[in-house]
Order: C-alpha cells, then structure tokens, then sequence
C-alpha cells in the first residue's frame, strides 16, 4: 500500500509541472497503465483549479510587485497572436504538448477565460492526452525509452 504511494507521489508532483513526465515517470516506476492515466490527469487538473480559482488573487500580487517593464514585448505579442488565432480550445490542446500546465492556465486567466469553461476544456485535453502518452509509452516504451528510465 504505502509502497504505491510512494510510487504515485513523484508522477503526480512532476505531471504538475510537465505533463509528459508523468506518463514516462509511471513506466519508470512501474506502475499500471489506468493508474499512471488517472494521476497524470489529477496533477494537471491540481494546477488548473488552483489557478482557477487563485488566479486573480495571484495576478492582483505580482502586479503589486512589478517591476516597470514594458507591456508589449515581442513575447506579449506572440502570446496574444496565439489567443488570438485558437483561443481556449487551442490553449487546452497545447498545454500539455508545447506549454506545461502552469503556463496554458497562466495564459488562459489572463485573458479573463471563465472557470468553468478553462476547467472543463483543459480536464478533456488532459484527459485525451495522458491517454494517448501513457499508451503510447507503455505500449512502446521497451523501444522508445532508454533503459535508464526503465
């Protein structure tokens, strides 16, 4: 029991961060196909509500804390371009591939995107693409994958 804790505790916390690590992080610890879904699942929907729903209060403190930079930088721009061109939908199917979780609910809150609406479009785009690495992973992982990892 505590041994597959154990195991689920870094894939959740590193799924967090970076979607892919938690797929490659469950076939490295051995754990079952279902299990490394559900949890790589959970760690990315843990940073979408926390965003959700810390978003503004979080917002409203680093812009206390700003330093004087200008507002529209080649960055700012390529971001607005991107929400410009997909929007929502877009954002939730890159998160997981391009941006990492942290930075699609980043981008999605600062342009004033409902809750409801960022929750369920990132837990749909999680939950296709942890299925689709996991088995991708699982499934060719022997392979793919240097032996380090497995």
């Amino acid at each position: 029991m505590w041994e597959s804790i154990l195991k689920v505790i870094p894939v959740y916390f590193s799924s967090m961060f970076k979607f892919i690590l938690g797929p490659i992080g469950g076939y490295a610890a051995g754990l079952t196909l279902i299990t490394t879904i559900l949890v790589t699942v959970a760690g990315m929907m843990t940073v979408v509500l926390l965003f959700s729903f810390f978003g503004d209060f979080m917002r409203r403190q680093v812009a206390r804390i700003r330093t004087k930079r200008p507002v529209f930088s080649k960055r700012t721009r390529k971001v607005v371009v991107l929400w410009q061109k997909y929007g929502l939908l877009g954002v939730a199917i890159l998160t997981p591939v391009i941006l990492s979780p942290v930075g699609g609910c980043l981008l999605a809150i600062s342009f004033g995107t409902p809750k409801e609406k960022l929750i369920f479009y990132m837990f749909v785009s999680a939950a296709f693409w942890s299925v689709l690495f996991s088995s991708v992973i699982y499934f060719f992982g022997n392979e793919v994958l240097p032996d380090v990892i497995r």
